[in-house]
């Protein structure tokens, strides 16, 4: 039976052992934050208008000029860059649904279009998952790790997930409507009156949105036929589709506030991500 100094030094080792490995992994992750986001903002250009001129609409389709109409006043600036943090829940669940909380900052460069989405995803009191989710100078990467340390299955490159990278980039736009813009290398094809496609291009890479629009001309949902998932290490295509509501006046322009994100698989949506925007911070032309 174990004396009781014998327990108190265990406890007293496994304690100081955890708070290692935490600041370890804390100081581990930041230096990798740091690389990425160093490489984000190497990548930037600064080529383009610098406020947005409704001459830019002539041709669109109608719901995205509506869109436009919605969101954007003459003269307002164009976006190059912006931080903004989110909170909601996280559902790490393989097939049900086991909902976790999470945190975030994000970078988001418009142009050369890029992001650096650095998480926290809390699993038990002190332990958390922290996500690196980034497309970065034409490479995507998903890296989840167990506080910092032990990878839980990191995908990095051009291929599928740089393609998967770029689709959330463009899935995002709504909170920097600028970037949707024709002028920001974005180009729009009709589908309906409450429907458009489109279609970004960096580099040798393009990627394609359906965008469906609300009865106010906002964008309501976004939707990709063939998505790049994570499951077990192993990349898997399925279809995805990103919900945005709760839209509010940010420096002039409508953007919306809460989101969702799900894949849409045979046996019915499974929605993994559900959060609310929190501080925006944008820099303009």
């Amino acid at each position: 039976m174990l004396s009781i100094e014998l327990l108190l030094t265990i406890v007293f080792v496994a304690v100081l052992t955890f708070v290692g490995l935490s600041i370890l992994g804390g100081l581990r992750w930041a230096a990798a934050t740091r690389k990425l986001r160093r490489g984000l903002q190497a990548a930037q250009e600064t080529a383009g208008p610098e406020r947005f001129d409704q001459r830019e609409l002539t041709g669109l389709p109608e719901p995205v000029q509506r869109y436009f109409r919605q969101v954007l006043t003459v003269g307002q600036p164009m976006i190059r860059a912006l931080s903004v943090e989110h909170s909601g829940r996280f559902n790490i669940g393989k097939r049900g649904d086991n909902w976790k909380p999470f945190s975030s900052g994000q970078r988001v460069c418009i142009r050369r279009p890029g992001f650096l989405w650095d998480a926290r995803v809390t699993i038990l009191a002190g332990v958390a998952v922290h996500v690196h989710d980034a497309y970065v100078a034409g490479e995507g990467t998903l890296h989840p790790a167990l506080m910092g340390l032990l990878p839980l299955g990191k995908v990095q490159g051009r291929g599928v997930i740089a393609e998967a990278e770029l689709l959330r980039f463009l899935a995002e736009a709504p909170c920097y409507p600028t970037a949707l813009l024709p002028s920001q290398g974005v180009k729009w094809q009709a589908v309906d009156a409450r429907s458009a496609v489109a279609t970004l291009t960096d580099g040798k890479l393009s990627v394609s949105l359906l965008f469906s629009f609300d009865d106010r001309g906002l964008v309501e949902s976004v939707r990709a036929e063939s998505r790049a998932r994570l499951v077990d290490g192993q990349v898997v295509a399925l279809p995805w589709e990103g919900l945005w509501s709760d839209y509010q006046q940010q420096h002039g322009m409508s953007v919306p506030m809460r989101g969702e994100a799900r894949w849409l698989p045979p046996q019915g949506p499974q929605p993994y991500w559900r959060g609310r925007v929190g501080r925006l911070a944008y820099e303009f032309s």
